[in-house]
């Protein structure tokens, strides 16, 4: 049976003249293929076909020779482009992206600046001088001789006189008058009714500052109160918005600024504490205090001093006195606290005898203390005015022990040397002159100023100012005869004792409804400077007089003559 030839493996449907193409990828992405021809008809089995394909022959004599089946063939080959990575490919695009529009600019600027600028001055003279040959030397010199006596003897009386013995020249421009430079409040306080119990200026004399509490009869114990202070050199300065305010939980009776410190400030509480603030710090000024202990006063605290320590002088302490009958030494310590150093207690029974004293009334046996004053002498020795009306002179270096059983930490001692001739009530201020160690003066209920020597009972004199009280008096920083009263009349007056002992040199009105001035302060740094605080909760800083500010001739003297005085 003769074999039967079949077409390659191809689908009888393609399309005739279509070649099959075999494709490799190379590494490179070239497409090889090889190609044959394939018949232009569908295989049929016939003899002539089998026979040419066997042979490798072609049915056409006229087509190429090929060779035969079973012998290798070499096929060419060729390469095209991909078309895969044509269409496969990543497509990439190109973009851009524009950002707002910076705005520039330039500018110069020229900072220094200069002038020229000429002088002409005259051309000198020469004095006219006559020859020394012109002048008639024994004529001058026989002139000298006559008057050198009566020259020397002069200047030997000047030499030895004391006309101006403490006579300072003052350059700045004279003031002829006392007038008003500031009214200052603080609305809030105000709207509570509350007044101004104590003033004080800070050490640079640029800040004075405010305690607000009541003085009248009342239980003020939990009336919220403040502590304002004004910057005067400020620029801009705002009567009624102080540059510090402070708020306070009890009233504020007394205050004090710290002698070095002008940021730090003292004060006494109705409720008996004694608080130190920081004004620089607003938001959390308080520095020390001395919290509610068997060591703080049970009663009102009326006036705080700052006392430098015995072996420290750059370091102060706070006194504080109270009508508790004692007399307390604080010192700040970590924490926050002010520790109790030194204590003193006023007892009856242990006050130097004085005929013009009352008779103490049974089972009485403290004595309250309103006031304090230290001597700027000797800073040990103090004055204390007492509910009682009788000054008393103590001393803090007294080892005497007092008779009081209190529970307080460190003991108690008796400051007490020497009982003063009372007012007709109790005392309310006493001051201790800066120029003489022996004077001091006291005003009370009873509406005088008492001037009192530290050798004798009895005053020197009694001015009476007043027929309301007397809430504070001060000696002059500057003055040795001149000290200021605040009265329960409204009134500011200023005394000039080498002007008269007997009436005021100038009266100033501070309120005009007679509400009561309750406390002033002399400015130390600017002595031209009075603030006043009243019970309309005003403070008013005067401006003083020249005379009241300069110091006069034999001013010192008289002062002398004055504390040599014997009581009648």
């Amino acid at each position: 049976m003769a074999p039967i030839a079949s077409c390659p493996q191809s689908s009888a449907l393609e399309p005739r003249g279509r070649r099959s193409r075999w494709s490799a990828i190379d590494g490179g992405g070239a497409v090889s293929t090889a190609t044959r021809a394939q018949p232009r008809q569908l295989c049929s089995a016939g003899s002539a076909d089998v026979v040419a394909l066997a042979t490798g022959g072609a049915a056409n004599a006229e087509g190429p020779r090929r060779p035969g089946p079973l012998q290798d063939e070499t096929l060419g080959v060729a390469s095209v482009p991909s078309q895969w990575r044509g269409v496969q490919g990543i497509h990439g695009e190109t973009k851009s992206c524009q950002t707002a529009s910076i705005a520039t600019a330039e500018a110069s600027a020229q900072t220094r600046k200069h002038a020229d600028a000429e002088v002409q001055t005259e051309a000198p003279q020469l004095a006219c001088m006559l020859p020394l040959s012109q002048q008639d030397s024994p004529r001058l010199a026989a002139f000298l001789r006559r008057v050198e006596a009566m020259v020397i003897r002069e200047l030997n009386k000047n030499w030895q006189s004391h006309a101006f013995d403490g006579f300072e020249v003052n350059w700045t421009e004279q003031q002829q008058t006392v007038t008003c430079l500031h009214t200052l409040g603080y609305p809030p306080a105000q709207g509570q009714g509350l007044h101004v119990t104590s003033v004080s200026w800070n050490s640079t004399g640029s800040v004075v500052a405010c305690a607000y509490g009541r003085l009248d009869d009342g239980d003020w114990s939990t009336l919220k109160s403040f502590v304002c202070a004004w910057n005067l050199d400020r620029r801009g300065l705002s009567p009624q918005q102080p540059s510090v305010v402070v708020e306070v939980p009890s009233a504020v009776m007394s205050l004090a600024f710290h002698p070095t410190q002008p940021s730090h400030i003292a004060g006494g509480l109705y409720s008996g504490e004694v608080l130190v603030w920081d004004v620089s710090r607003p938001e959390d000024p308080l520095l020390w205090r001395t919290g509610l202990t068997d060591d703080t006063h049970t009663d009102p605290v009326y006036q705080v001093v700052w006392l430098p320590e015995p072996r420290h002088s750059h370091r102060f302490q706070v006194l504080s006195v109270a009508p508790d009958g004692k007399v307390l030494l604080w010192q700040g310590v970590g924490a926050g606290q002010l520790r109790l150093t030194e204590a003193f207690a006023l007892v009856v029974q242990q006050l130097p005898r004085n005929p013009k004293l009352k008779k103490p009334h049974r089972g009485e046996t403290e004595v309250g203390a309103t006031a304090v004053a230290f001597s700027s002498f000797d800073p040990s020795l103090f004055v204390l005015g007492t509910e009682g009306g009788f000054p008393l002179k103590c001393s803090l270096a007294v080892e005497e022990a007092a008779l009081r059983r209190m529970p307080t930490s460190v003991p108690l001692r008796a400051p007490a040397r020497f009982t003063f001739s009372p007012h007709g009530g109790p005392i309310y201020s006493v001051s201790c002159s800066p120029f003489h160690r022996n004077l001091f003066l006291s005003a009370g209920t009873d509406g005088h100023v008492h001037l009192y020597s530290m050798l004798q009972a009895q005053p020197l004199s009694s001015l009476r100012l007043s027929p309301k009280y007397l809430f504070a008096v001060r000696w002059s920083p500057v003055r040795p005869l001149v000290f200021a009263a605040a009265s329960g009349e409204g009134d500011v007056l200023l005394f000039d004792l080498q002007k008269s002992s007997q009436k005021p040199t100038v009266l100033i009105k501070q309120t005009h409804d007679e509400s009561p001035v309750y406390c002033l302060e002399f400015n130390l740094q600017q002595t031209q400077l009075l603030a006043a605080g009243d019970a309309k909760g005003t403070v008013k800083v005067w401006q003083l007089s020249t005379e009241f500010t300069e110091q006069g001739p034999r001013e010192t003297e008289d002062l002398d003559r004055l504390a040599a005085e014997v009581a009648i």
